[in-house]
Formats: structure tokens, C-alpha cells, sequence
């Protein structure tokens, strides 16, 4: 396990996906009924930041074509996407979030 600082919990907000770059690794952090949650930050269907689309119910929905992922699993829940977003498992310490990559 390589845990990396990402951001500071009070960086997040809930219903607000937070982009993050870590090496050559994009992620998008959410911050679902206080918890957080990771996934890669490009849409499986074409390329998109996952970042700038809309979230709601525990879902990132792609700003391109509307394709939706479950935040906690990376279930790519409608067309036109249809392979799941990777997802990342998340460490929150001292106010710090922490991503294992």
C-alpha cells in the first residue's frame, strides 16, 4: 500500500468533485454524506474529466455524453459508457486525505 496526500478534507465539499493529480495519475475525490471517495478521473467512454461533471445521489455523471458512474464501486451505471471507472481506497487522518495508488 503507497498512501499519497491528495488534499485536506476541508478542500472537499459534498455534491463538488475536487480534481487531483498525483504523479501521472488523475483523480477525482468526492465527498458523499462525509465520506470520501476516489475514482480515476477519466471517463472510460471517451476522454472526459470526471471532475467536470455533475454530481448527484452518489453518481458522477461525464460532462461529454452523460455516461454515469457509481462513485464507491466505479460501476458504469448507463450507455454510452459501459467499462467501470477505476476507484481508489481512500485514508482520511488528521484532516488529510490520503489515496492508495
Amino acid at each position: 500500500m503507497v498512501l499519497k496526500f491528495a488534499a485536506h478534507l476541508s478542500d472537499l465539499a459534498e455534491d463538488e468533485p475536487f480534481p487531483v493529480t498525483l504523479g501521472d495519475e488523475r483523480i477525482a475525490l468526492y465527498l458523499v454524506d462525509g465520506d470520501v471517495y476516489a475514482t480515476h478521473n477519466v471517463c472510460t467512454h471517451q476522454f472526459a474529466l470526471l471532475s467536470d461533471g455533475y454530481m448527484e445521489d452518489g453518481c458522477i455523471e461525464c460532462p461529454l455524453h452523460q455516461g454515469k458512474f457509481d462513485i464507491k464501486t466505479g460501476a458504469a451505471l448507463c450507455a454510452p459508457a459501459t467499462a467501470p471507472v477505476r476507484t481508489y481506497s481512500v485514508h482520511v487522518e488528521d484532516g488529510a486525505v490520503l489515496i492508495d495508488i
